[in-house]
């Protein structure tokens, strides 16, 4: 079914009895072509844009859970390309173009709002390394604006500028960046994926992999065993507990990230701002909620909620942007698990095993770069060599040196 206004018109006066499932629950086949191990945004992703991109149609999709109930639903939903170095700057450039013409390419409302991102900075020091940031945008093709303080105060009325505990400079500005509805994303990519022969099945856990000569024939599930030609990995946190299934160890830790959401309030804050003298971003959703985030928890865990320490910090962060929000009470708290790599930048790439691929190490920075990630790694799977977008991206560049550290952190993935 095409989603239109005639679709609605009809529905709305037949009592809504013609709408069909947005996806099948098939009964998983004996083999196919390609198994995706993980149904969230990059694992949809990448099954919808095999098939349409590459003609690669005999796919299967296999969630642990439900569609939506991992990551992909459980974000703060921010979307930007605002970085230094090439690599991440072309790729995530790529994710925004992506995302500007997701919804008509998917027939489905993502609720894609380019409100702008705004980085703000507290000193001349932070100035000049985003005016640095912001000229490499530039040179390469990204919208970036340098804004002084007088323009911040103007574009983000409620944010102490002067009196504040880190009086505001300015900030780095841009417009294209924003917010898009997580689950939405999801949803959207799983009726696509299906509309062009893809098999989504949910509640299919994948318990081991059958390797024969070097080569991945097949995994292991819940409901019995599946061939394939061709299997990849991408399931954020887990990706290390998975790729062990095959004999491989990863260049990733796995940490949680809590994210918070206050209660609803009418319209304070059209754009999206982070915070330049600790890690916090903020931005308002549809239905009004506040929400926001900060730093991972520090420590190695598989766990989806966090610590104390963390909530405090970011309470704080954001009091010390907009004193008048702590007047406000937080609704909900919750964590996901993220999978950070040892230079903060992801890897798309094969794996020593030949038909076995593996899509991981995201940091803070999965959600955004959906369209993309899903985009690179059907092109790595379906041609067996990586897309330049993705080819700095390697999984042993670790080993060679070629790492991509966009915050000069070192080798130490809590500090990414």
């Amino acid at each position: 079914m095409r989603y239109s206004a005639i679709t609605l018109l009809r529905n709305a006066f037949s009592g809504n009895r013609l709408w069909t499932p947005a996806w099948r629950d098939p009964e998983p086949k004996p083999g196919y072509d390609t198994v995706i191990i993980g149904g969230g945004g990059h694992g949809l992703a990448t099954a919808y844009y095999l098939a349409a991109e590459h003609g690669v149609s005999n796919v299967a999709v296999l969630e642990k859970g439900l569609i939506g109930s991992g990551n992909v639903g459980r974000n703060t939903t921010i979307i930007r390309s605002n970085y230094l170095l090439p690599a991440n700057t072309h790729f995530y450039e790529h994710s925004l173009k992506l995302w500007e013409g997701l919804e008509r390419e998917l027939n489905y409302n993502a609720m894609v709002s380019q409100r702008g991102v705004l980085n703000l900075f507290h000193s001349d020091a932070q100035r000049d390394a985003y005016a640095r940031r912001g000229n490499a945008m530039l040179l390469a093709g990204v919208d970036a604006e340098l804004l002084d303080a007088e323009a911040v105060r103007a574009m983000v009325p409620g944010l102490v500028i002067d009196d504040a505990r880190f009086p505001v400079r300015g900030g780095l500005l841009q417009r294209r960046g924003g917010t898009v509805r997580h689950d939405a994303v999801a949803w959207g990519y799983a009726r696509a994926a299906d509309g062009r022969g893809v098999d989504i099945l949910q509640n299919t856990e994948v318990v081991g992999m059958r390797i024969e000569r070097g080569r991945v024939v097949g995994v292991e599930t819940t409901r019995g065993f599946i061939a394939a030609r061709r299997v990849g990995i991408a399931v954020a946190g887990h990706s290390s507990q998975v790729a062990a299934m095959a004999g491989l160890r990863l260049p990733i830790e796995s940490h949680v990230l809590q994210a918070f959401v206050s209660e609803a309030v009418k319209p304070v804050l059209d754009t999206v701002v982070t915070f330049g003298a600790g890690h916090f971003y903020i931005s308002q959703s549809d239905k009004g909620g506040l929400v926001f985030g900060g730093d991972i928890d520090g420590y190695n865990s598989y766990a989806q909620r966090g610590s104390l320490a963390v909530v405090k910090d970011v309470m704080e962060s954001a009091v010390a942007l907009f004193p008048r929000f702590s007047r406000l009470r937080y609704l909900r708290q919750w964590g996901g698990i993220m999978d950070m790599s040892m230079d903060g930048s992801p890897i798309i790439d094969r794996t020593p095993i030949e038909g076995l691929y593996i899509n991981c190490g995201w940091c803070y920075g999965g959600f955004k770069a959906t369209p993309a990630s899903g985009w690179c790694f059907a092109h790595t799977i379906a041609t067996g060599a990586p897309h330049p977008l993705n080819a700095p991206f390697r999984l042993d560049r670790f080993a060679s040196g070629a790492v991509i550290d966009e915050k000069g952190a070192g080798a130490q993935a809590n500090l990414h």
